[in-house]
């Protein structure tokens, strides 16, 4: 394990791009405090503190199985899979929605962000003291460190509401305003400000992504930030802002193969704003069980996170979308790898084709990548802006964009009421399994009949949110309280 010891943090180090000169290489058995700054003091050194934060996404507590069960599984996009006998206190929970302050998967998915976040608070206290480092390439060092703290506090506050603003590196002995700023929550308002500051100032260094090296590519750009700003003020029906912060994001494109953008061939390209980007080749550098704990049970995965019924019959005949999205028994995949048939009764008849690794398909680190943010949302994002504004006539043109690529004709919709549904419909088959239905669901107030539809109790009031975890609660001493609902 490359790893480098810093205060009371562990940063560990990787490369997404796969060159091993763009990690710091430290033996096991050896430490280096950042009491010695000159140990870093270059642009090398530099990069290992903001390397370290994109690391944070390879985590099996951040990207995988935690965050699959309350982003996915939820949702009624998805069934829990695996099989029915496989029950206990999590994923079987999540999907039916009867969870509670003490689920895994909501304090794993806490915990983890609140690690990264720590990640891009040591960044941005120890760049500004890297003096021999290049000025320029620790401005923009910072401003991905903002993006990606951003990046995380809206994961946050999409699942739990108002969650404690932590901005900096606490003191140690930590003081009682260090202690209250780690252990207060602050209001949902709060944390959407704090996220807009920091996108906002990342916006205004961060370059272009054709401004980026090949090897570089899948690092937080002015596009991104443009584009997560825009997705923010969508949560909070900021609509004139939604719109302005889209046409923001330029240089990007409609990529002409949907099922391809998900392949290896995929991987960053003309519709890929930012992306998670896994390495399956040794040393393996992939997103920690991502692919197999979805993979097809009884062949080369855990059978977890199951396309439902429910999505399989949103698709519209003839739509290219399904077959690209959704693993079926039976079928043969693109590879030519063929799907086996276990029985007519199969409790797992489906899987998510997007977490789907050709080359490393056994593999517990593969090459499979997420799409965090496409061109393709932004186009979705600016038409349900303009339809609330009350232009419908322009944001017509945007959903047909989406509709072409998928094979389908312009949407019959015409008044704001139905392209407003129309839209909504979009988003569900266009962005499955990228990990936006359940937020989707709760944020345009679908949740309740969705979940109904899908013999689901949604409980009004309470299940907008997940809990806080149970053991934040507990060492924070009365300083935060849980969301309502949960005891």
């Amino acid at each position: 394990m490359k790893k480098i010891y810093i205060s009371i943090f562990v940063l560990s180090a990787f490369t997404f791009t796969g060159c091993a000169d763009d990690y710091l290489d430290v033996k096991q058995t050896e430490t280096i405090s950042t009491d010695d700054i000159e140990l870093f003091n270059n642009d090398s050194g530099a990069k290992t503190f903001v390397t370290s934060i994109y690391s944070k996404f390879l985590d099996w507590d951040m990207s995988s199985f935690g965050w699959i069960g309350l982003a996915s599984i939820t949702s009624d996009d998805a069934d829990k899979g695996s099989t029915p006998s496989d029950t206990g206190t999590d994923k079987d929970v999540l999907d039916a929605l009867t969870y509670n302050a003490s689920n895994p998967s909501a304090e794993s998915t806490f915990n983890a962000n609140y690690d990264g976040i720590n990640r891009c608070n040591q960044a941005l206290a120890i760049l500004p003291k890297l003096d021999k480092a290049d000025p320029a390439l620790r401005e923009r060092l910072m401003a991905e460190a903002k993006f990606l703290r951003a990046f995380m506090y809206f994961t946050l506050v999409k699942c739990y509401g108002g969650v404690p603003i932590v901005d900096r590196v606490a003191s140690i002995p930590l003081s009682a305003e260090n202690k209250a700023m780690q252990l207060t929550r602050k209001t949902t308002a709060e944390v959407y400000a704090f996220i807009e500051k920091d996108l906002t100032e990342a916006a205004a260094v961060l370059p272009n992504k054709s401004q980026y090296a090949d090897a570089e590519k899948a690092r937080a750009s002015k596009g991104a930030a443009y584009a997560l700003l825009a997705k923010v003020s969508l949560y909070q029906k900021k609509w004139q802002s939604v719109v302005d912060n889209c046409n923001m994001v330029t240089g990007y494109i409609i990529s002409p193969d949907y099922a391809k953008m998900f392949r290896l061939e995929g991987e960053n390209d003309g519709e890929s704003i930012f992306e998670i980007n896994g390495n399956g080749a040794v040393p393996a550098r992939g997103i920690q069980g991502y692919s197999n704990v979805q993979g097809v049970r009884d062949a080369w995965g855990w059978g977890f996170n199951q396309p439902s019924q429910s999505l399989v019959n949103a698709y519209e005949t003839g739509d290219v979308r399904k077959d690209a999205t959704i693993i079926f028994r039976g079928a043969t995949l693109y590879d030519g790898r063929v799907i086996p048939v276990i029985s007519a009764d199969d409790p797992n008849p489906r899987y998510n084709l997007k977490a789907y690794s050709s080359a490393y398909t056994s593999a517990w680190e593969t090459d499979a990548n997420i799409k965090y943010l496409r061109y393709g949302e932004v186009l979705l994002m600016k038409a349900e802006a303009l339809n609330e504004l009350g232009q419908t006539s322009q944001a017509i043109p945007l959903l047909n964009v989406i509709r072409h690529r998928a094979g389908l004709g312009d949407t019959p919709a015409t008044s704001q009421a139905a392209v407003r549904t129309a839209i909504w419909k979009e988003r569900r088959v266009e962005l499955a399994f990228e990990f936006d239905r359940f937020f989707d669901l709760v944020r345009t107030g679908q949740a309740k009949d969705a979940f109904t539809v899908d013999g689901k109790v949604f409980t009004v009031g309470k299940n907008e949110l997940f809990p806080i975890p149970a053991s934040f609660l507990l060492i924070a001493e009365g300083m935060s309280s849980q969301n309502p609902g949960y005891n």
